[in-house]
C-alpha cells in the first residue's frame, strides 16, 4: 500500500499550464484526497437566484485541485486513477445558462435550481416543485494532466491528449481511468464534480456540488492510450433502470441536429405526461437523462436517442 496525501480547496487553478509549480510530489501507488470545489468556483452559493447565473465569470469556472507530481512519470506513459470514493457536500446547484447547452435558443433566459440532498448518496433526492426523485451518482467531471504545449489552455474543453474536463457519468466510484503523460511528473489535477448528470448534460449543469474526490494513482510506464479510456466496475445504469425508460429518436444527417430533435420531444414528452414545465423537463434530462448514438450505418441518415429513467417519477 502507498501513501496517503490531501490537497486543500486552495490549491486549484482554472486552466492547464504545464509551468505550474506542483502542490504535492507522490509515488506510483499513492492515494490522494482531492478537496474540490463546485464548478462555478464560489460563484454560485446556495443563496443565488438566476441572476447569478446570468452574470457567471466564464473565465473562473470549472476549478480543478492541483496539480499532483507523479513519480517517474514521463511522456509516453498512462496515469491509472482508480476513482476510490467520494465525500458529497449535501448541496449543488443545476442552472440554464444563456447561450450555453444543447437547446440554447429555446431557452435563452437563466434558471437556477438547488439541490439539498443526504451526504449518504445514492439516494434519491427530490427535486423541488415536483414528484421527481433523481438518484444521485457522485462523480468526477475533470480528470487531466498537463498540455504538452506551454502556456494557459482554456479549462473547458476535453482533449485526447490529456483528458481534462470530459464529462463522463461514469468517471466515478471504483471506475479505472487511464489518461496519458506528456510532461515529466505529469501534473495530474481533478475536480468538477457532480453529485448526478446525465450522459450529454444536455443544459450544461449536472447538479454541480462541492465533493471530494478520493483516487489511488498507479503509472504504468510506455503504456500512454492515444485517448483516455477506463474500466468501469459493473453495470453503469443500475441506478436508474429499474423502471425502463421513455426513449425519443431524432433521425437525419446531421448527429448534433438529432440530438436537438430527440432532446426536444423527450422535453415536450415529459412535459405533458408530468404536467411540468418545459425549463424543468430541460434541467432533469441534464441530470438524468442519457443521450445515445443509436445507429451510425444506415447512410445518409443517422439515429440520436433521449432516454430518460421512468424511475425519477415512480419513486415512493
Amino acid at each position: 500500500m502507498g501513501r496517503s496525501h490531501r490537497i486543500g480547496r486552495k490549491h486549484r487553478h482554472t486552466y492547464w499550464d504545464n509551468s505550474l509549480p506542483p502542490v504535492l510530489e507522490i509515488a506510483p501507488g499513492d492515494e490522494v484526497y482531492f478537496e474540490c470545489l463546485d464548478a462555478s468556483n464560489g460563484q454560485v452559493t446556495p443563496e443565488s437566484d438566476a441572476e447569478a447565473v446570468r452574470h457567471l465569470d466564464f473565465d473562473n469556472v470549472n476549478p480543478v485541485t492541483g496539480p499532483v507530481y507523479v513519480e517517474g512519470a514521463e511522456p509516453g506513459d498512462a496515469l491509472k486513477i482508480t476513482l476510490c470514493d467520494f465525500a458529497p457536500s449535501g448541496w449543488g446547484w443545476s442552472a440554464n445558462i444563456p447561450d450555453f447547452g444543447l437547446l440554447a435558443e429555446d431557452f435563452p433566459e437563466p434558471y437556477m435550481h438547488h439541490w439539498h440532498y443526504p451526504p449518504d448518496l445514492p439516494e434519491p433526492v427530490a427535486y423541488e416543485g415536483t414528484h421527481a426523485r433523481v438518484p444521485f451518482k457522485p462523480m468526477a467531471g475533470a480528470v487531466g494532466t498537463a498540455l504538452a504545449e506551454p502556456g494557459q489552455h482554456n479549462i473547458l474543453p476535453p482533449r485526447e491528449a490529456v483528458g481534462g474536463t470530459m464529462d463522463i457519468r461514469d468517471i466515478s466510484r471504483g471506475t479505472e481511468l487511464y489518461i496519458p503523460v506528456r510532461v515529466p511528473g505529469a501534473l495530474l489535477s481533478v475536480g468538477d464534480p457532480h453529485a448526478a448528470q446525465g450522459e450529454g448534460e444536455v443544459c450544461g449543469t449536472g447538479v454541480e456540488s462541492p465533493i471530494d474526490v478520493i483516487a489511488q494513482i498507479d503509472l504504468i510506464k510506455g503504456a500512454a492510450p492515444s485517448a483516455p479510456r477506463f474500466v468501469t466496475p459493473g453495470s453503469t445504469t443500475d441506478h436508474l433502470s429499474a423502471a425502463g425508460y421513455e426513449v425519443t429518436t431524432g433521425i437525419g444527417p446531421d448527429l448534433l441536429e438529432n440530438a436537438r430533435a430527440a432532446l426536444r420531444r423527450m422535453v415536450a414528452l415529459v412535459s405533458e405526461q408530468q404536467n411540468l414545465s418545459p425549463i424543468d423537463v430541460y434541467l432533469l434530462c441534464s441530470v438524468c437523462a442519457d443521450m445515445r448514438l443509436s445507429q451510425v450505418v444506415d447512410e445518409p441518415n443517422w439515429i440520436v436517442s433521449c432516454y430518460f429513467p421512468r424511475i425519477v417519477f415512480e419513486q415512493e
